[in-house]
């Protein structure tokens, strides 16, 4: 996850940086609960879990028609447990979509019942400590708060916090073609496992936001100024920043007025979960059999980009569907 990145953070920032910013990253509001470790080394695809995840490119699990919670727990008993992709007593970073001061029948951010399931099964699995938290674009309390994920998340046993300034590290990204560098919540790559937790539905910039728009949470800086070419800096970013795993809610997706949400009308319930480890193909998969409502000639742009840099499997036709 990120291992290119984790190393250059280390060559450019040395230790004692390292232990600063990953200090911050769990210093919100309470003391440290564990000796920050800095960055790690490369996951070992010859241990358990990366033969797992490397045994899972190029398919998605499916999950159906059993309501937000059970579709979850469903689409990670799928893909052969939550213990399947978590080392021993592992440190967590859940990310849902919470940007938008919502309630959750809005569909604006990810369903609470989808975050209360990914942080009780990472527990189950033998977790030491999950950490649940999104930067958001309006008022983070009210946000966290109005959302339902707070709630959901401490019911699960996770730790809710906030991001601070301090805690973006400013990070190379070698395999971007546009995105060079830009500030990461360094708290992602010291965790053991990423899981990547985003709502699927309309975005008026984007055209969808689905896995590989929500890593823009863990973006510091002037985000304005992805909007510059957008589908190439997110697939750019996407080769930095690499989930375990990634859950995407698309039990009520919205297929207009997003991505804060509008009406009603605007939503539609394919009551599905679409899990995977590679967020591009999670979303090939998701933009081809959610019920969009996608103008003529609009683009997924940073599907195309992610096309052309061979990132995930693309090709539809390609991506081996698990379904119970």
């Amino acid at each position: 996850m990120g291992a290119l990145n984790r190393r250059r953070l280390l060559e450019m920032a040395g230790a004692a940086a390292g232990f600063l910013a990953f200090g911050g990253a769990l210093a919100s509001d309470a003391p440290l609960e564990d000796p920050p470790a800095g960055p790690q080394a490369p996951l070992d695809a010859d241990s358990a879990v990366g033969a797992h995840i490397a045994s899972l490119k190029g398919k998605v699990a499916v999950a159906r028609n059993a309501g937000p919670y059970h579709n979850t727990i469903n689409a990670i008993t799928l893909l052969g447990g939550m213990k399947a992709f978590l080392p021993p007593r592992a440190h967590v970073v859940v990310k849902p979509n919470i940007a938008w001061n919502r309630p959750p029948a809005a569909c604006a951010n990810t369903n609470p019942d989808v975050v209360l399931a990914v942080v009780e099964e990472c527990i189950k699995a033998g977790a030491r400590k999950v950490e649940v938290y999104d930067r958001p674009c309006e008022d983070r309390r009210r946000t966290y708060a109005r959302s339902g994920i707070a709630k959901a998340a401490k019911a699960g046993g996770g730790k809710v916090r906030f991001l601070e300034d301090w805690e973006f590290v400013e990070t190379a990204i070698p395999g971007g073609r546009i995105l060079k560098n830009w500030p990461v919540a360094e708290g992602v790559f010291a965790a053991d496992a990423f899981i990547n937790v985003p709502i699927a539905k309309d975005h008026d910039t984007a055209t969808l936001t689905m896995a590989m728009k929500n890593l823009m949470g863990v973006m510091g800086g002037n985000r304005g100024r992805i909007h510059t070419h957008l589908g190439q800096k997110l697939a750019d970013f996407s080769t930095c920043v690499v989930p375990t795993l990634n859950i995407l809610d698309a039990n009520s997706i919205l297929v207009a007025g997003g991505p804060q949400g509008g009406t009603p009308e605007d939503i539609r319930t394919p009551g599905m979960v679409i899990a995977g480890v590679e967020a591009a193909t999670v979303d090939a998969f998701a933009a081809a059999n959610l019920p969009w409502e996608i103008a003529p000639g609009r683009k997924v742009a940073y599907l195309e980009a992610a096309r052309d840099m061979d990132i995930g499997t693309l090709d539809v036709s390609k991506i081996r569907v698990i379904e119970s």
